[in-house]
């Protein structure tokens, strides 16, 4: 593996163990559907992210 590969694949996971890869997922989808509307932004998305995880809760152990 060279190292422009390997820099890519560490790259990648970081970004989706931070979330950074699904906030621009969000964002793609979120222009996709609604082309005219202003896409929030990452703090904006992580409030409404929250909101819907009080709103609906998932069974979890703790």
């Amino acid at each position: 593996m060279n190292a422009r590969r390997w820099a890519r694949t560490v790259r990648w996971y970081l970004r989706e163990l931070t979330g950074e890869a699904e906030y621009d997922r969000y964002c793609e989808r979120h222009r996709d559907h609604h082309p005219q509307a202003p896409v929030p932004t990452r703090r904006e998305y992580e409030v409404l992210r929250t909101l819907h995880r009080e709103t609906h809760p998932q069974s979890r152990c703790c």
